[in-house]
């Protein structure tokens, strides 16, 4: 049906330049079914009417000459742009964040230690900023007017989702705070079970009964060194498993490519991994995958 839609409507706008495309987008949708495909042609009608205003077809914003801004990526794919902070100057990561946020929504930014946290806090406050923007200094993410509220506070709106972000050792958090902090962002509901490692499986074992919970929808589980922990939660569990591996580790672990690798050879089914350190990663694949589900199921 989609590719018979896309059809009509490109023969449409070739074969009659005069019409209005907004019109003939819009008349294509009552012939299309419920569901996604008329949302797709209204948001393609309203990118139009934004190019005939002057802003940019594909709903992108030039930010100096450093960064150029995807708006549309949320609607897009289901996931908003974030900034990834680790390169970039502290005015560019505040001014990216300013201009994303400029309709309301919230804003993260990866990968912004603490030196780079006080200068783009610095910004913020000559702008009078300041109490808009806060920062987690286990995870390196900065929030800019989030509806998660400030980092560290009670998160008030939730979706019925959950995830457990879990790890093999305490130096893991950070890559794991990373992928929890995103999560909330999202206001999905986040369980933490933290330094929990094959070295001592009764540890794992005790939180059986929350990881096997029906509650849980995914599993995010961060390791390093020999990385064994994603396979053995995901031979505990039901629910996909998104395994991180982290450059946690002696020599031979190969800055967690020898985690990687564990984990990429997994004898567990249902073991999903994301690149090295990638927290962020993991929580945007589980985010895109429960709420999919809740879209679907339309139960929560």
């Amino acid at each position: 049906m989609l590719k018979h839609v896309i059809r009509s409507s490109y023969g449409l706008t070739r074969t009659k330049r005069t019409r209005d495309l907004s019109l003939g987008l819009r008349t294509l949708t009552v012939k299309a079914d419920e569901g996604s495909i008329p949302r797709l042609f209204d948001e393609a009608s309203r990118m139009r009417e934004r190019n005939r205003n002057g802003g940019d077809e594909a709903g992108d914003e030039a930010v100096s000459s450093y960064a150029t801004l995807d708006h549309d990526r949320g609607w897009r794919v289901g996931f908003p742009e974030v900034v990834f902070g680790e390169g970039k100057q502290p005015k560019e990561i505040y001014e990216i964040m300013l201009s994303l946020g400029k309709g309301g929504e919230g804003v993260l930014a990866t990968r912004v230690g603490g030196k780079g946290w006080e200068n783009v806090r610095a910004l913020a406050r000559e702008d009078g900023e300041e109490e808009n923007f806060s920062h987690s200094e286990a995870g390196r993410i900065v929030v800019y007017k989030s509806g998660m509220g400030r980092v560290g506070e009670e998160k008030v709106v939730k979706t019925g989702s959950t995830v457990a972000v879990v790890t093999a050792g305490t130096t893991d958090i950070p890559v794991a705070e990373e992928a929890a902090l995103t999560l909330e962002h999202t206001s999905t509901n986040v369980v933490r079970i933290y330094d929990c490692g094959v070295a001592g499986l009764h540890r794992i074992i005790s939180h059986l009964p929350t990881l096997q919970s029906e509650d849980v929808d995914c599993v995010i589980v961060c390791a390093g060194m020999d990385g064994a922990l994603p396979s053995v939660v995901a031979g505990l569990v039901k629910c996909p498993v998104i395994a991180v591996p982290t450059s946690v580790g002696y020599g031979a672990s190969f800055g967690g490519v020898a985690a990687m690798l564990t984990m990429l050879n997994s004898c567990a089914p249902g073991v999903t991994v994301s690149n090295i350190d990638n927290g962020f990663g993991a929580a945007a694949t589980a985010y895109k995958l429960v709420k999919r589900i809740e879209e679907k199921s339309g139960s929560k």
